[in-house]
């Protein structure tokens, strides 16, 4: 079994040593796509309001106010766009910073109206 895997290597590696620098960059990037796409799409249908409020906790939102931006995004439908997101979008159309956007968010739930 070894020598089968050092001879595939060996393979691979001599397509790979025909390939240029630009080239084995494009593959390189390709082989990132191939291996990220089912990850991003199950990111983009997956998700739960425990995850939501981890996000507004790493963006800089504190545990209290992520819990209730997250209900008020659940409650508007746009739990599936990401609460980071809606709170992004949010702060750049109000501009102002990530927690002053979660506290309107909170203050005024129809702020999250014709978001998208």
């Amino acid at each position: 079994m070894t020598e089968d895997r050092i001879a595939k290597f060996e393979a691979r590696r001599a397509r790979l040593e025909q390939l240029s620098d630009a080239e084995l960059k494009n593959r390189f990037w390709e082989l990132c796509e191939e291996l990220m796409s089912p990850i991003v799409d199950l990111a983009r249908t997956h998700t739960s309001p425990s995850i939501e409020r981890s996000v507004l906790l790493r963006m800089g939102v504190d545990s209290v106010s992520s819990q209730g931006v997250v209900s008020r995004v659940l409650e508007a439908g746009l739990l599936g766009k990401g609460a980071g997101h809606v709170v992004l979008k949010v702060a750049e159309q109000r501009g102002v910073d990530i927690p002053a956007a979660a506290a309107l968010i909170l203050e005024d739930k129809d702020v999250l109206q014709g978001l998208w």
